[in-house]
C-alpha cells in the first residue's frame, strides 16, 4: 500500500514539475472543445476557468460561484454541450448547465474525496451520456445521473488509491483501462471489478523497491481497440492485447515524461504527445517521431488536443506562454489572445 506521504510526492511529480516554467502567461491545465461548434472552447489556468465564443479571440472568466480551489480537469456533455463539468483539486466535482455561467456543487457519494484529492479526469458513456467516471487520487468514482450521486469503483485496486487517468474501450464500453499509481488495470465490467495487468509495465526494479510507477495518460485505439497506450512519468508503453503484455516504445523522445497524448481519431496509427520538450507526432503507431514546434515560444506543454470537428486543428497549452493552435496536424503553431490579466 502506498503511503500518504508517497502518494503526495507522486501527485506533486505529475501536476507541478512541468510547472516549473515561468513567463508572461499562467499555465494553461486544461482545454475543452464544444463537440460541434469550434469557436466555443474552455480552458482551465492556475487560477480560473475561461470561456471564448469566438474561437479565441476574447475571454471570459467562468469561476463565479465556485470555490477558489484550482480546476485540474473538464468535461463537456456530447450530447448536451451545454452542459459542463469540472474536477477540482480540493472540491470535488461541479458541474453547470448553462455553459459555464453558473455552477453547482457534486458532491455526493464523493466522501472520500477530501481537500488533499484532486478529480483528475472525467470519461463518458458513449451509450448514455449521464454515465460518467471520474479517476481521482481516491480512486474510481461512477455515476449514472449526470453525476449527481456517487459510487466509488475500486473493487480489486487493493495496492493503489490513486486513479490518474481513464481510457474507456470506443467499441466496447464495458472495458475500462485505469492508470495509477501502481500502473495499469483493466475492468470487462464497467469498472465493477479491476485486474492488474502490468507484464512487461513494471520492471523486476520497480516491483522490487515499490516504487511509484506513475501512469499519466491512457488512451485505447479507436482503429484497433485491442491496442493501448500508456504514458508514463517515465515514457510510454503499448500494448497490442489488450494489456496483456507492454512493450516500451517512443524512447528516442527527448523527454519521457509525457504530460499528454491524444491518438488521432481520423487516421489509424497517428498519435500526438506532449512534454516539457514540445509536442511530437508519430504516423506509425509509436515506432518513429517527428517534433511539431514551430511557432511554439516554450516547449514545456502541459495540456493537448484534437478539435472534435477538424482532426486538423490542435490546441496545446503551455507553461509560460499561455494558449496555440495549429491548423495544420501541428506543423506550425499560432498563438491565442492571452488568457489571465485582462480577460
Amino acid at each position: 500500500m502506498f503511503t500518504c506521504r508517497r502518494l503526495c510526492l507522486f501527485l506533486l511529480a505529475f501536476f507541478f514539475v512541468v510547472s516549473s516554467g515561468c513567463g508572461r502567461s499562467d499555465a494553461i491545465v486544461v482545454i475543452a472543445l464544444h463537440p460541434k461548434n469550434p469557436d466555443i472552447l474552455y480552458v482551465a489556468t492556475n487560477d480560473y476557468i475561461y470561456k471564448s465564443r469566438d474561437g479565441g479571440q476574447t475571454w471570459e472568466n467562468l469561476s463565479h460561484h465556485m470555490s477558489h480551489s484550482r480546476v485540474i480537469s473538464m468535461a463537456i456533455d456530447p450530447v448536451y454541450p451545454a452542459t459542463v463539468y469540472a474536477g477540482t483539486k480540493g472540491d470535488a466535482v461541479y458541474k453547470s448547465y448553462d455553459g459555464g455561467q453558473r455552477w453547482v456543487s457534486l458532491r455526493a457519494g464523493l466522501d472520500d474525496v477530501t481537500i488533499s484529492s484532486v478529480v483528475n479526469q472525467f470519461v463518458f458513456d458513449p451509450a448514455d451520456n449521464n454515465r460518467l467516471f471520474v479517476a481521482t487520487t481516491m480512486g474510481v468514482f461512477e455515476s449514472k445521473n449526470g453525476g449527481e450521486q456517487w459510487q466509488k469503483r475500486m473493487d480489486g485496486m487493493k495496492e493503489v488509491l490513486m486513479v490518474v487517468t481513464l481510457a474507456m474501450d470506443p467499441v466496447r464500453p464495458d472495458i475500462l483501462y485505469a492508470g495509477t499509481s501502481g500502473g495499469v488495470y483493466k475492468s470487462t465490467n464497467q469498472g465493477a471489478r479491476w485486474d492488474k495487468i502490468n507484464n512487461g509495465l513494471v520492471s523486476p526494479k520497480e516491483l522490487a523497491s515499490s516504487r511509484a510507477l506513475g501512469v499519466t495518460v491512457m488512451a485505447v485505439d479507436p482503429f484497433s481497440p485491442e491496442t493501448v497506450y500508456a504514458a508514463t512519468l517515465s515514457g510510454i508503453y503499448k500494448s497490442g492485447n489488450g494489456g496483456q503484455s507492454w512493450d516500451r516504445i517512443a524512447q528516442s523522445l527527448p523527454d519521457q515524461m509525457i504530460s499528454a497524448m491524444v491518438l488521432d481519431r481520423t487516421t489509424a496509427g497517428t498519435l500526438y504527445v506532449a512534454s516539457r520538450e514540445g509536442v511530437y507526432k508519430s504516423t506509425d503507431g509509436g515506432a518513429t517521431w517527428k517534433a511539431l514546434n514551430k511557432g511554439l515560444a516554450t516547449l514545456n506543454i502541459r495540456s493537448l488536443v484534437q478539435s472534435p470537428t477538424d482532426s486538423q486543428m490542435l490546441y496545446v497549452g503551455t507553461n509560460g506562454s499561455g494558449l496555440y493552435r495549429s491548423r495544420d496536424g501541428g506543423e506550425t503553431w499560432e498563438a491565442i489572445a492571452p488568457i489571465g490579466s485582462g480577460t
